[in-house]
């Protein structure tokens, strides 16, 4: 979405959004790993229908992974994105559809976005080759040690793009992918899948939405489907509440910063590649070759629950006394509209607006004051009301001035508490540490240290050392005149590099000081900030910008050809008179063929990837359009720190250049490339178990060439077209493997034809609101979730997990000596608590008496638990005879959660599974066991998660216990 601290903030201010995944492992039986069988119910406690992948969120991380070895070549990668597809498909288990999406030919606007990131990609990654040859040749010039250079091709992640041989290749590995599922895996059996590749035109997560809008529209869309649509962009939030679906999930990994990485010369953890000494790396214990190796650990996952979100949301929207009544579907139409002020694939955010000072905060505040003299609210299914707007933009551009001075007294504060940090640290560390046998020792280091071996010499070593580092750290009038540099003025000041601030870009601008209008316009689009004219004219292309993201969340793809023609944007002052300004788009506009948005968004470094003639385009000094394929750019920092946040100053494709430069290399196409450079459309899977199947089947039989419509009583209510298809998945016909390492699926009972959404007409207004008949989601939010008082005022999470009738667990003697077989016991007196029965809090016949100064259980527990006798505890863990010992949380959790397969095999009248309600009967008889929140609670009632969240605090109770 172009925001990258959007979901860092929102899962901040709304906590309870955010659930973890129960994710069930494969399990291994005399070394054969069992598959999961995903016809079994959800170990998540809930019931998901339709499943849609975002691919190019996992195409990406899966071809080239930041946290582990990268594929060896392009077949492993199509093998590691199975994978990666089985995993999402085990915790998510949809019962209806699967869509997998990836991202086609863009429009217009999202292509300068993609232009920039490749051009810019490809001068880091040339830059960074650059510094590590240099880097590595002045280290073998000083004597240093450097593995040999490994020769292997560097993966250009640019050929992820539609049009290019990969992304064919991808295409078809796909179709084989879902092919071999649909005969081999149970919980695909009554699955529909839907594949729109490369080849279709659109953004993969805006095809995933057009599918939706159009299913919504028709008479036998089920308003209750539960939607799960896997993607890490921001913007599939707002995508999410743009549906107006009461039950939308959002599943994502969980992002981790900080991982450590190796140096790219040397191997070795602990240093980047500018800090890179050549060291050889020291001998580190016993097994040494795994040293330096990554931890490799598994990406964890979480769902986003968008129904919770509206939760949070109604409350913060809802206002009183308005001179219009409150539709809290319109007021969430708002705030996605006033998100996109802070940023989006399409728009650059307005110079006052940053999403890390709390701006949305502050446009909420400001909407929610200005609304009762707007009349009504700013958008209408995706169309913007612009007077309404400009009362917002007029009362933020009033307090410009003072955010910008904020903006500089923050940054000044901060910049002081970091430089005073660097110099209490730099104070407080020790002037000399010993080394050798003399080394200080780590309390409790089992380790023995070293022999003491001729103890004179090794203290006239340590004084020597000792007296060097006093020399070296003298005060500023003992320093040689080698370690100064003569000033300007005549004195002396210290060398950059002994500073204690680091060198700031310069800022031309100065929002902080009088005059910041004037020299932002001159600076940024060389024009006087008196041109009218021009600042009227970048002001319409921003509000042109604003109608047509929002059109294109609601409505689709309004054209194909607009785009913003800056790199900047104007300030919230400058849109007056804008409820003036035209917001209508051309219609009938086309996209982009593939190759053609090759050479528009393509830098000539990756030029491989297009036919020769056309590569030749990009590098030719006579070529017509050489200027747009610059081999060095400038980047504008625009008040930022790093150059991958400032703005790349690339030049704009003129598409009639474009287009009149490639007629006369058209004709050098092969077949191949042309096939290639050709629109596709979307193909539809179902097996042999499916009720559609034989339909399908029907069609190809009778060789019918006409679209036909979907029976929607065939396909859970899905309509659309058919036709059928060239290149066809047929039954009893030989599925080849066009992965050398997988096997052609001999055996085949899938089938595949070509679908098409419903179609409307180009005026057609799909309504941004609730269905009739859609059933709100249970409450998930307390009182306590708004108002943050309780847990010292810490955000809590009322609900963990979907089920919110959940029994609680109560702990007993057999649950903490689980515990005592299942935590380390590394520090404490091996085998002291594990093999005796707890401490006698509980009223136990068995129970020690305890030591000396050993304190109760009780009084170690935290301050909300309180502890029962045994009389009055609930109940106790039961193991079945001969059952293996839970030796994890979340085994502890799965096998708490079970479902009895037996009572969710049923199907409903259109024979797949029925509706998630009809299958949570266990849940509320538990929950008519167990109380509700705000009725007393039982002491002692924690659940397992809780139990897992607080394992650390666990660990320290079991080892203070001993």
């Amino acid at each position: 979405m172009g925001v990258p601290a959007f979901f860092r903030w929102l899962s901040r201010k709304y906590p309870s959004i955010i659930v973890n995944c129960v994710e069930e492992k494969a399990k291994e039986c005399n070394g054969v790993k069992v598959p999961i069988d995903t016809s079994k119910p959800n170990p998540n406690e809930v019931e998901f229908d339709n499943l849609y992948l975002d691919m190019n969120g996992i195409i990406h991380p899966c071809t080239h992974p930041e946290d582990k070895p990268a594929p060896k070549n392009e077949d492993e990668m199509m093998v590691a994105i199975f994978e990666y597809i089985d995993r999402i498909f085990n915790i998510v288990r949809p019962r209806r559809l699967l869509y997998m999406a990836i991202d086609g030919v863009a429009p217009r606007a999202k292509m300068n976005q993609q232009r920039s990131r490749r051009f810019r990609a490809s001068k880091e990654g040339m830059e960074a080759a650059e510094e590590k040859q240099k880097i590595r040749q002045e280290i073998l010039a000083k004597g240093g040690f450097l593995p040999p250079e490994e020769v292997k091709e560097r993966f250009d992640s640019n050929c992820i793009t539609p049009g290019t041989e990969f992304m064919d290749n991808l295409a078809k590995c796909l179709r084989y992918y879902i092919a071999d599922r649909l005969n081999s895996d149970p919980g695909w059996q009554n699955l529909t899948v839907i594949l729109s590749d490369a080849s279709a035109p659109g953004e993969g997560e805006h095809k995933i939405m057009d599918y939706i809008r159009r299913q919504r529209a028709q008479p036998n869309h089920d308003p209750n489907t539960h939607h799960c649509l896997c993607g890490a962009d921001a913007d599939l939030i707002m995508l999410g509440l743009a549906t107006h679906e009461p039950n939308f999930t959002i599943i994502r990994e969980e992002f981790k910063p900080n991982k450590p990485k190796p140096c790219a010369l040397c191997n070795q953890m602990g240093h980047e590649v500018k800090d890179c000494q050549g060291l050889p790396r020291e001998k580190q214990g016993k097994h040494d070759q795994f040293a330096d190796t990554l931890p490799i650990s598994e990406q964890e996952f979480i769902f986003i629950r968008l129904c919770v979100l509206r939760e949070y949301l109604e409350r913060e929207l809802t206002m009183a006394s308005l001179p219009f009544t409150f539709d809290f579907e319109r007021s969430v139409d708002d705030w996605v509209f006033m998100c996109f002020f802070v940023g989006n694939d399409f728009l650059p955010h307005l110079p006052s607006l940053e999403i890390r000072e709390g701006a949305i905060d502050r446009l909420v505040n400001i909407y929610k004051n200005v609304v009762h003299k707007t009349g009504g609210y700013l958008t209408e299914s995706g169309f913007v009301n612009l007077q309404r707007v400009q009362m917002i933009m007029l009362a933020v551009g009033e307090v410009e001035d003072s955010i910008f001075k904020k903006r500089k007294d923050d940054d000044d504060n901060f910049k002081r508490r970091q430089k005073e940090k660097r110099k209490r640290l730099k104070r407080d560390q020790p002037s000399f540490i010993p080394g050798g046998q003399f080394s200080p020792q780590a309390l409790g280091n089992r380790s023995s240290p070293q022999a003491i071996c001729n103890p004179r010499q090794a203290a006239f070593e340590m004084r020597m050392h000792d007296r060097q580092n006093s020399v070296s750290t003298s005060p500023s009038f003992l320093t040689s005149a080698a370690d100064t540099v003569p000033s300007p003025g005549g004195g002396i000041k210290r060398k950059p590099e002994d500073s204690d601030s680091e060198p700031e870009p310069e800022d031309n601008i100065r929002l902080w000081e009088t005059g910041w209008k004037q020299r932002y316009y001159k600076n940024k689009f060389d024009v006087d900030a008196s041109d009218e004219k021009f600042r009227r004219k970048v002001v319409q292309s921003y509000v042109e910008g604003l109608c047509w993201v929002l059109r294109y969340y609601y409505q689709g793809c309004a054209s194909w050809n607009w785009y913003y023609p800056f790199h900047y944007a104007p300030f919230a002052s400058d849109f007056e008179g804008i409820a003036d300004m035209p917001s209508d788009f051309e219609k009938g506009s086309k996209p982009f063929k593939p190759l053609e948005q090759l050479m528009g968004v393509f830098p000539a470094a990756s030029g491989n990837f297009l036919p020769p003639t056309w590569r030749k385009l990009m590098t030719d000094p006579e070529s017509s359009i050489i200027d747009f394929y610059p081999e060095d750019f400038a980047i504008d920092l625009n008040g930022k720190k790093y150059a991958w946040q400032g703005v790349a100053l690339l030049p704009f494709v003129d598409e009639r250049r474009l287009r009149a430069a490639l007629e006369e290399v058209y004709p050098d196409l092969t077949p191949e490339e042309s096939r290639r450079n050709s629109l596709g459309g979307d193909v539809l899977f179902v097996g042999k178990h499916h009720p559609l199947c034989d339909f399908i089947v029907e069609q190809y039989k009778t060789k019918n060439t006409e679209p036909v419509d979907i029976p929607p009583e065939l396909c859970h209510g899905i309509q659309g077209k058919l036709t059928l298809n060239d290149n066809a998945v047929l039954p009893d016909q030989v599925v080849e493997s066009p992965v050398p390492m997988l096997r052609d699926l001999t055996q085949n009972s899938a089938v595949s034809i070509s679908f098409k959404d419903p179609q409307f007409a180009e005026d057609f207004v799909f309504k941004a609101t609730v269905l009739p008949g859609a059933k709100k989601p249970a409450p998930v939010l307390k009182p306590g979730d708004w108002e943050k008082t309780n847990n010292d005022g810490r955000p809590w999470r009322p609900q963990l997990g979907f089920n919110r009738d959940r029994k609680p667990v109560h702990l007993d003697q057999s649950a903490f000596r689980t515990l005592g077989h299942t935590m380390p016991r590394d520090r404490g007196m091996p085998g002291m608590y594990p093999n005796a029965v707890p401490l006698g809090a509980y009223g136990s016949p068995y129970a020690r008496p305890l030591m000396a100064g050993q304190q109760q259980i009780p009084k170690l527990l935290s301050s909300k638990w309180t502890l029962l006798p045994a009389s009055q505890i609930c109940f106790s863990l039961h193991r079945t005879a001969g059952a293996t010992p839970l030796l994890a949380w979340n085994r502890m959790l799965q096998s708490q959660n079970q479902f009895q397969p037996a009572q969710y095999q049923g199907l409903g009248p259109m024979g797949y599974p029925q509706r998630p309600e009809d299958r949570m009967d266990r849940g509320r008889q538990v929950g008519k066991q167990g109380p509700r929140w705000g009725e007393p609670q039982p002491t002692l009632q924690v659940t397992w998660a809780a139990v897992h969240e607080n394992a650390t605090e666990g660990k320290m109770l079991l080892e203070r216990s001993r």
